[in-house]
This record gives C-alpha cells, sequence and structure tokens, in this order.
C-alpha cells in the first residue's frame, strides 16, 4: 500500500516540469525553450517587432504565463491520472500493476498501428479484495441501469482529466471512439473528471453515447460524484485527502505561478 506522501508525491511530480517551462517562439523542436536573453535577441533582431516594442521583458513573461498556464493544467491532469492509478491498484489489491491499465491498438490514416490507452481499469476478476469486488459489481451494474447497457463481462476502464472545459470536436470524437472501443472488449468507459467544471452538453452527448461520467462535486451519488465513487466504492476518501493535503499543494502551485509570472 501506498503511504500518503507516496500518493501526494504521484500527484505534485508533474507539476514541478512547470518550474521549467520556457516557450518555444517557433523555434523549431527546441526542447529546453528559449530563454530570456535568447528571446531579447531573437526579437531584437527582427525589425518590425523591434520598431513594434515586442522585445521586452515584459512580452517575454506574458508568453511565457500564457503557455504555462496550459502546462499547470496538463501537469494536474498527468498528477490525477498517476494518483487516480495508484488507488486504484492500492485498494482492489491487485498482484499484477497492469490489470489497472487499459489500452488497444487502432489504425492511423497512413495504415499505422497506434496504441491508445486510458488511465485506470476496474477488472473483475483481478481485484483481491471481496468487499471491493462485491461494491464494484454493484456500482457498474447500477451505472449500467442509468445508461440502459447491459452489465459488461470485464469490468470498467477510466479516462482521468483535471477538468474538462474545452468543446473541442476531434476530443470529442476521440472519446466517442474510445467509448465504442471499450464497450466492444467487455468494459464499461468511465470518463473520471477531478473538477466540477464541464460543460453540460458534453455529459449529455458522452451519456448517449453510453459513456459514464463522473465529476468532482463533493455531493450527489456515487453515479454522478467522483469523491463519492471513490468514498463509497473504492473505500478510499479522495476528498479528504486533498483536503489535508491542500496547503502542501497550494504552496507548491503558487512557487510555480511565481516562476511562470516573472521574465
Amino acid at each position: 500500500m501506498a503511504t500518503e506522501k507516496e500518493l501526494l508525491k504521484k500527484f505534485l511530480d508533474p507539476l514541478k516540469v512547470c518550474k521549467r517551462y520556457k516557450p518555444k517562439f517557433g523555434q523549431g523542436n527546441r526542447e529546453e525553450g528559449v530563454s530570456l536573453s535568447q528571446f531579447l535577441d531573437l526579437y531584437g533582431d527582427d525589425p518590425f517587432y523591434a520598431w513594434c516594442g515586442l522585445d521586452s521583458e515584459l512580452m517575454y513573461a506574458a508568453h511565457k504565463a500564457a503557455g504555462g498556464m496550459t502546462s499547470i493544467y496538463r501537469q494536474i491532469g498527468k498528477g490525477c491520472e498517476s494518483l487516480f492509478r495508484e488507488i486504484i491498484i492500492d485498494v482492489t489489491g491487485y498482484t499484477d500493476r497492469a490489470s489497472a491499465a487499459w489500452s488497444y491498438k487502432t489504425k492511423t490514416s497512413a495504415g499505422k498501428d497506434k496504441t491508445l490507452s486510458l488511465d485506470g481499469r476496474l477488472e473483475f476478476d483481478d481485484i483481491r479484495s471481496a468487499n471491493v469486488k462485491e461494491r464494484v459489481n454493484a456500482w457498474v451494474a447500477e451505472y449500467c441501469g442509468i445508461l440502459g447497457a447491459k452489465t459488461p463481462a470485464h469490468g470498467a476502464v477510466f479516462e482521468v482529466r483535471q477538468g474538462y472545459k474545452s468543446k473541442d470536436s476531434k476530443r470529442q470524437n476521440g472519446d466517442i471512439d474510445n467509448i465504442a472501443v471499450a464497450w466492444a472488449q467487455g468494459y464499461m468507459p468511465v470518463f473520471a473528471i477531478f473538477s466540477s467544471q464541464i460543460d453540460g452538453d458534453l455529459v449529455l452527448r458522452y451519456r448517449n453515447s453510453r459513456g459514464g461520467i463522473l465529476v468532482g462535486r463533493t455531493d450527489g451519488p456515487s453515479t454522478v460524484s467522483l469523491f463519492a465513487f471513490c468514498r463509497e466504492v473504492l473505500e478510499f476518501d479522495l476528498s479528504e485527502f486533498f483536503r489535508r493535503n491542500s496547503p502542501i499543494i497550494k504552496r507548491e502551485v503558487h512557487e510555480t505561478l511565481e516562476a511562470l509570472l516573472n521574465a
């Protein structure tokens, strides 16, 4: 079983990447990004940008902050994935960590194989804890009743996200594809959204496609609230975990924001 400190590390480790973030300014595949001095040279050597006064530390800070905000959301999302998967491994008693992951192969437009994966899996047959297995089976059956679907043969798979504010059609279509493949392979697909912010139209579209959705609400039943699901089905109080560790998480985020908002 992972300790509280280890679980918190799973969540926070991806966020540390953001402190090192530097904008790339279209400079090829430059992994390390462009430093302030490199930016001032780059924009200072561009007559038009220099005439407009864009070769300034404030402009660099604005670019750094804009890209860094995206990076923060992305890295918090990775932390959510890692934390959720570790919770599943602990509470189920899986003997093989691979039981908590699910992936499948598909073809690209160029005819090449591509592997797509989701972030967590509750595999009926691999759950060692009898109590958890009973609750998971009952919860999946209840949710299938809500979706108007038959109970799957193997369990449930989860796509974990920190939030879902985008209405990007490409992402939605990819999610719908995942839903279809999951059902075809004997799993109920569920989107586990840590934030409570998700467009109602998306919830409706995914549920109409037979995809479950759990959101970060502190109220509501386990078929709606991610926190209720973790507490009542997995017997892990995720909301209390975040309340306890909020001061540490806030400090890490604050330090990251300070690093991003300075040139």
